[in-house]
C-alpha cells in the first residue's frame, strides 16, 4: 500500500517525462530493471557508477522504441553492428547527461513534493479506468514492475526532480525583443549573386583511365566490389487462423454452454474502503493509533473524513478510502478474509493486521454472484469452439507436415500437400533482405546452419508465434565474395573518370577565381569559356533551385564594399564554382513578430543554450567511460 508521500513539484515538463517513464515500462517491461548488477559499470560520473542493470533497462528501452518505429525493418537495421553500436553509445551519453542532472538537481537543493507525486500519480492514464484513477489498478501495475508503492514513489521523484533542472534551462529561456528582431532580419536577408559553375561532365572527355590505373583501384579498393551472400529459399507456411473448419451448430455451442457453465459464473464483488496505519517504523505505536481510530468510528464518527485525514494510502484516503470493487485472491488473504466476512453494507470490521500494516475497513457495496446467461456468450463461446477446432487441426497438420517433410527432405510439396498450403519460393536474396516471415530471426538462424546449407534438406518445423510455423529449404546458395575484375572493371572506371574530371573542373576553377582576383570580371571569365553566368538578385536562406553549398558560401561571405565579394565553391556532386556577392539586403521586420516565428526563434536559442550548458557539465565532471559496454540482447 502507499505510504505517506513527502515534498515535491509539478508542471507540464514533468507530466511529459513521467508519461515517457510508464511508457517505457509498457514498452519494455520491467524484467530487466531489477536484475542483478554487474561489478563493471557502463560509466562513472563523479564518483557515482552507472550501472549495468541500468544500461541494459535503458537499451532495451531505445530498442523498443525503435521496433515501434521501424517496425519490420529493424531486424535489417539492427543487423547493422555500426549502427547498433551507435545506438548504445547514445544510451550511455543519455544516463551520463541524466546522472550530470540529478546531482546538479542535488547540489541545488531541488525536490519534489509529496503533493506532486500524489497528483501526478492520480492523473497519469495508465492508472485509470474510465478515465478515473483506481487504486487496484495502480497496485496492480506498479507490483508488476516489481516495484513496492515506496520504491515507485521515489522513482517518479527523482525523474521529476531531474525534470527540474531541465525546466530551469530550456523552460525559462528567452529572447529579447532585439534578439528576436536580429535574428528574424538575418533569417528573412537576401542577396543578390553572380555564379559560374564549371561542369566536370564537360571535361570527362579530356579524361583517360588506362587498365592499370583500373587494376589498381580494384586492388586497393577490393573490400568496396564484395557481393553479399545470397540465397532462394522455398517454404511453407500454417497458420492456425488460415485453416477452414466446419460450421459450429448451435447444438455444438449449448451443449459447450452446459458443460462448462462454472466459467460464466461472475464471482461476488465487495466494493470496500479502508484505513490503513503503516506499520514499517513502529509497530506498537501504529497499532495504538489504529486502535484509537476503531474506537472513534464506534462512537460515530466519520469513516470518510479520518480516511482523508489519518490513512497512510494516500491515494485511497483522499477519496474517502474507497478502494473499489474488489474479488477474492486479489488482496492480501489477511484483509480478504475480514471484507467478505462483513453482511451489511455499511459494516466495520475490527482492526486486521496485514504485511502492509493496520487496516480498518468498511463494506460500502455488495455485488453478488451472477451467471452469464446463455445468449451474453453465445457469440464468444461460438468464436472459442471454432478457435479450437483450428487450433486441434494446426497441431495435427503440423504433426503430419512436420513428420512427412523429415522423411522426404529433399522437397516440400508431400508436406505442404498434406497442411493443405502452398509451396513459396523466393528469387536470390541476401539474409538481411529477406521478406516477412521469413526473417524472423528463428527462420535466419536455420537457413544459416550447415544442414540446410550444404545439405540442401528441408528444416525443421519452426515455430513462429501461437499457432504459426513454417518449414523452409534453400533452394540455391550464393557465398559472399569479391567481383572479379572484368565484371566491375566498367564501374572502375567510370568512378576514376568522375574522381579525375572533378579535379580537373576543380583546377579550372582555380585558375578562372585567380583571373577573377587579378582584376578581370565574372562575365568576361564566363563568355571567354562558354560558360554561362547565372544570376540571382534576392537569394535566400531557404533557395533550393541553387545549390546548397553556394547559398551557404554566399550567407558567410563579407558585405561587399566598393566591389564585389568574389570566393571559391567546391560542390557537392564534384562539380566547382565560382560566386561574386554584389549586395546584401536586410529584411524589414515588422513591429509584430509573428507569434510561431518568436516561438520557433526562442526553442531553437534555448536549445542551443541548453546544449552548452550540459557540455559545461560535462567539461567540470569526472568522467570515466570503459571502452566496452556489454548489453543484454
Amino acid at each position: 500500500m502507499l505510504e505517506k508521500i513527502r515534498e515535491g513539484s509539478q508542471g507540464p515538463v514533468a507530466k511529459i517525462i513521467l508519461g515517457a517513464v510508464i511508457l517505457s515500462f509498457a514498452l519494455a517491461g520491467i524484467g530487466s530493471y531489477l536484475g542483478q548488477t554487474t561489478e563493471q559499470p557502463v560509466a562513472e560520473v563523479n564518483g557515482i557508477k552507472i550501472s549495468q542493470t541500468d544500461f541494459n533497462r535503458a537499451y532495451q528501452n531505445e530498442r523498443s522504441r525503435l521496433e515501434q518505429q521501424f517496425g519490420e525493418y529493424f531486424t535489417q537495421i539492427a543487423a547493422d553492428p555500426n549502427y547498433m553500436a551507435q545506438i548504445r553509445q547514445g544510451v550511455i551519453d543519455r544516463l551520463v547527461q541524466q546522472e550530470l542532472q540529478s546531482q546538479l538537481a542535488a547540489d541545488l537543493g531541488l525536490r519534489v513534493s509529496d503533493e506532486s507525486v500524489r497528483k501526478t500519480i492520480l492523473e497519469l492514464p495508465y492508472f485509470q479506468i474510465g478515465e478515473k484513477f483506481n487504486n487496484d489498478r495502480y497496485l496492480q501495475v506498479i507490483r508488476q514492475m516489481n516495484f513496492q508503492p515506496d520504491a515507485f514513489r521515489e522513482y517518479l521523484r527523482k525523474d521529476m526532480t531531474r525534470s527540474q533542472v531541465v525546466s530551469a534551462v530550456a523552460g525559462t529561456d528567452f529572447a529579447l525583443e532585439s534578439e528576436l528582431k536580429s535574428a528574424m532580419a538575418l533569417q528573412q536577408q537576401t542577396r543578390s549573386i553572380d555564379y559560374v559553375v564549371v561542369n566536370k561532365e564537360a571535361l570527362a572527355a579530356n579524361v583517360e583511365v588506362s587498365d592499370q590505373e583500373v587494376s589498381d583501384y580494384y586492388d586497393l579498393n577490393a573490400s568496396q566490389f564484395s557481393s553479399p551472400e545470397l540465397i532462394s529459399v522455398s517454404y511453407i507456411e500454417l497458420k492456425a487462423a488460415d485453416i477452414n473448419v466446419e460450421s459450429v451448430t448451435e447444438d455444438d455451442v449449448k451443449a459447450y454452454y452446459e458443460q462448462n457453465k462454472a466459467q460464466y459464473v461472475e464471482p461476488e464483488k465487495r466494493r470496500v474502503s479502508h484505513i490503513l496505519i503503516d506499520n514499517s517504523e513502529d509497530d506498537d505505536t501504529a497499532k495504538e493509533k489504529a486502535n484509537a481510530l476503531h474506537a472513534q468510528l464506534e462512537q460515530g464518527a466519520d469513516f470518510a473524513e479520518l480516511a482523508e485525514s489519518s490513512s497512510d494510502d494516500i491515494v485511497s484516503g483522499e477519496m474517502g478510502g474507497d478502494l473499489e470493487w474488489i474479488e477474492r485472491d486479489v488482496m492480501d488473504p489477511a484483509f480478504e478474509d475480514a471484507a467478505f466476512a462483513l453482511e451489511n453494507k455499511g459494516d466495520i470490521s475490527d482492526v486486521v493486521t496485514s504485511e502492509f500494516g493496520y487496516h480498518i475497513i468498511k463494506l460500502t457495496d455488495i455485488q453478488p454472484q451472477q451467471v452469464k446467461a446463455y445468449d451474453d456468450v453465445k457469440a464468444d463461446l461460438r468464436a472459442e469452439l471454432e478457435q479450437a477446432e483450428k487450433i486441434d487441426a494446426f497441431y495435427e497438420k503440423q504433426t503430419e507436415m512436420g513428420a512427412l517433410a523429415f522423411e522426404i527432405s529433399d522437397r516440400l510439396d508431400d508436406a505442404a500437400e498434406v497442411a493443405e498450403v502452398e509451396v513459396k519460393s523466393t528469387p536470390l536474396l541476401a539474409l538481411n533482405a529477406l521478406p516477412e516471415p521469413l526473417n524472423s530471426p528463428a527462420v535466419v538462424t536455420a537457413l544459416t546452419s550447415v544442414d540446410l546449407l550444404e545439405d540442401k534438406v528441408n528444416s525443421e518445423v519452426i515455430e513462429l508465434g501461437d499457432e504459426h510455423a513454417i518449414i523452409v529449404r534453400i533452394n540455391e546458395h550464393k557465398a559472399a565474395a569479391t567481383k572479379p575484375l572484368d565484371e566491375v572493371s566498367e564501374e572502375i572506371k567510370a568512378r576514376l573518370v568522375n574522381e579525375k574530371s572533378s579535379e580537373l573542373a576543380k583546377e579550372k576553377a582555380r585558375s578562372l577565381f585567380a583571373e577573377v582576383q587579378a582584376g578581370k570580371s565574372l562575365n568576361d571569365v564566363a563568355n571567354e569559356q562558354s560558360l554561362t553566368l547565372r544570376q540571382e538578385a534576392k537569394l535566400t536562406r531557404q533557395s533550393y533551385t541553387v545549390s546548397p553549398a553556394i547559398v551557404t558560401q554566399a550567407f558567410k561571405m563579407a558585405h561587399p564594399a566598393d566591389s564585389a565579394v568574389v570566393d571559391l565553391v567546391n560542390l557537392n556532386n564534384g562539380d566547382a564554382a565560382i560566386v561574386a556577392l554584389k549586395s546584401v539586403t536586410d529584411a524589414q521586420v515588422a513591429a509584430n513578430i509573428d507569434p510561431q516565428a518568436k516561438q520557433s526563434i526562442t526553442m531553437a536559442q534555448a536549445n542551443k543554450n541548453y546544449m552548452v550548458f550540459i557540455e559545461a557539465l560535462k567539461a567540470n565532471a569526472e568522467l570515466n567511460l570503459p571502452a566496452a559496454t556489454q548489453t543484454v540482447e
